[in-house]
């Protein structure tokens, strides 16, 4: 019966495409998000007027009253910030100034890291290159750096700045900055991954594969509660490293990134977040080629001379988490929801335009759409824009797992059965080319009729391959149909990516007018359809026995 319903809705899909009525309606959407789009205003709201956008810091939930507020004018009803548990400080910059003395006076150009600690003052010092371990995810051999590094500068680090970022010494990357993904590298997108088999992981005793392309596959077979215990192990051994140097009295950190002249990257986290552990010490990333001409200066033996000043605001109890979620009521099956996403929240060094105030921007510009069209829509639309997704993706976590399912005992909420489909972006601005069917085979003809009027506009490629590292995820843990689109590149992984380069000026307003387009017409079609989406083999935890079992779903 399953098989039969699966191959009725398909056809049903592929008659669609070339339904006139349908067209007429694809046309309409193109219209609104083609000549009267207001993508970019609410992009340059939520990046230039109120910048960086850490969870709850006071620039997060100043953005999230804005956000909502403009979702109510489109005429959203249900417009609210639902809490999902305390996530942690509250931490704000106020001013910052980092500047080397000696030999020769350089003001550096610097940002400071999320959850440093204030300086209280300016604080001068020597120099010392002790270079932590790199960003290592083998939780091993992370271990084992730190106890190393603690053992060579225990008692030798008081009031020092400490540079702790190995010196560059390849040579400049020599491929663009900027890309778009050709016909080639879309077909390999295309082809249907390998399979993964998916084991239990003894974590005290698993062996880190060292090939690249081992470790992706190692990272896309890894289960809900697998990442939740990787980032733990990973985030306990920071926590670790950042409480000794606090300990030690290291007057400030200083790193840089490994990429080439573009902006300061990994302007990510300083330590944790919360307030049961220590803050890390006032910890800076500088520019690639300030950062190499210190430590040229210490190779010659020649002492260099810093002085930093940081100015934070910041609680000392964990904060509540938020996400932003608001609705446009269904007309005959308004208990079944599609939903739409995007996370809300950025790093502090840039103004979080592509990462990912594109992202909502595009999905706060989708559902005024649809509100403006007066589309007609069976099922409800909603809209999540999530909080906590740098740090782990807690937000959109906490959510389904309120509403939808526990991922770590698989034991499901009455509204599981109602989420029709939950679609995602979060590949910074770039257009969209395509979608990730994160293994379900079901869905491709219902992509392929949503994408066919899109096809002149460069998207058209549908893959069976996960991609991993944003919100989606959350919803496929528990077996509901989560997705993200393909994306051009542009300059997301090269330029602007947790960088002070995150701005709006690398937001490509034609781009994010296209992903509008597109996704409104897939949240009106897949709302419309008689039958919900076809899910995925569904995992059943049995908690009595610890067995595992596959079901069917719909």
């Amino acid at each position: 019966m399953r098989a039969l319903c699966i191959l009725l809705f398909c056809s049903a899909c592929l008659c669609a495409q070339g339904d006139p009525k349908t067209l007429e309606t694809v046309g309409k959407i193109k219209g609104e998000a083609f000549d009267r789009s207001q993508v970019m205003d609410t992009l340059s709201y939520l990046s230039d007027v109120y910048g960086p956008r850490l969870t709850a810091s006071p620039e997060f939930n100043e953005a999230a009253k804005w956000a909502s507020d403009r979702l109510s004018s489109y005429g959203l009803v249900n417009v609210h910030l639902e809490p999902w548990g305390p996530f942690g400080r509250s931490w704000s910059v106020e001013s910052y100034t980092v500047d080397m003395l000696s030999p020769r006076y350089s003001h550096l150009v610097a940002s400071p890291l999320a959850w440093s600690a204030p300086t209280n003052g300016v604080v001068k010092g020597e120099v010392v290159m002790a270079v932590l371990p790199g960003r290592e995810y083998d939780v091993k051999k992370l271990a084992a750096g730190i106890e190393a590094f603690e053992t060579k500068w225990k008692g030798k680090l008081k009031g020092k700045i400490i540079l702790v970022s190995a010196p560059k010494i390849s040579p400049p990357r020599m491929n663009p900055n900027f890309h778009r993904l050709t016909d080639g590298e879309l077909a390999d997108i295309a082809k249907s991954p390998a399979p993964i088999k998916r084991e239990k992981i003894d974590w005290d005793h698993f062996e880190f594969p060292e090939d690249p392309e081992a470790q992706s596959r190692f990272f896309m077979s890894l289960t809900s509660a697998d990442i939740d215990e990787f980032i733990d192990r990973l985030y306990g051994l920071r926590n670790k490293l950042s409480k000794f140097l606090a300990d030690e009295g290291v007057a400030a950190i200083i790193r840089t990134d490994p990429r080439d002249h573009d902006g300061m990257n990994h302007a990510e986290a300083a330590g944790s977040e919360k307030a049961a552990n220590t803050l890390a010490p006032p910890t800076f990333v500088v520019d690639e080629e300030q950062y190499t001409r210190i430590t040229r200066l210490l190779d010659k033996n020649i002492p260099v001379t810093i002085s930093a000043e940081l100015k934070v605001r910041t609680s000392s109890v964990d904060e509540m988490g938020n996400n932003i979620v608001a609705e446009i009521p269904g007309t005959t099956k308004p208990d079944e929801v599609v939903m739409v996403g995007a996370h809300f929240d950025s790093w502090n060094a840039g103004t979080g335009a592509t990462d990912n105030g594109a992202g909502s921007a595009v999905m706060m510009e989708v559902v005024r759409i649809l509100k403006a069209l007066n589309l007609p829509m069976k099922r409800t639309v909603r809209i999540g824009l999530w909080s906590g997704e740098e740090e782990g993706i807690y937000g959109s976590a906490a959510y389904v797992k309120q509403h939808f399912g526990d991922p770590k005992t698989m034991q499901l909420k009455p509204e599981h059965a109602k989420l029709d489909a939950y679609l995602n972006l979060d590949n910074g601005s770039g257009q969209i080319r395509g979608v990730y069917l994160q293994g379900n085979d079901a869905a491709r003809p219902i992509f392929q009729q949503i994408l066919g009027p899109f096809a002149d506009l460069g998207a058209s490629t549908i893959t069976l391959k996960n991609t991993g590292g944003t919100d989606h995820l959350s919803f496929d843990a528990v077996g509901l149909p989560g997705f993200q689109f393909i994306q051009d590149p542009l300059d997301y992984g090269t330029v602007t990516h947790h960088s002070n380069m995150d701005t709006y000026s690398h937001a490509i307003p034609e781009d994010l007018m296209q992903a509008s387009a597109i996704i409104a017409t897939a949240v009106y079609e897949i709302a419309n359809q008689d039958e919900m989406f076809p899910r995925k083999p569904l995992t059943v935890v049995d908690t009595k026995d610890s067995k595992s079992t596959s079901t069917g779903s719909r």
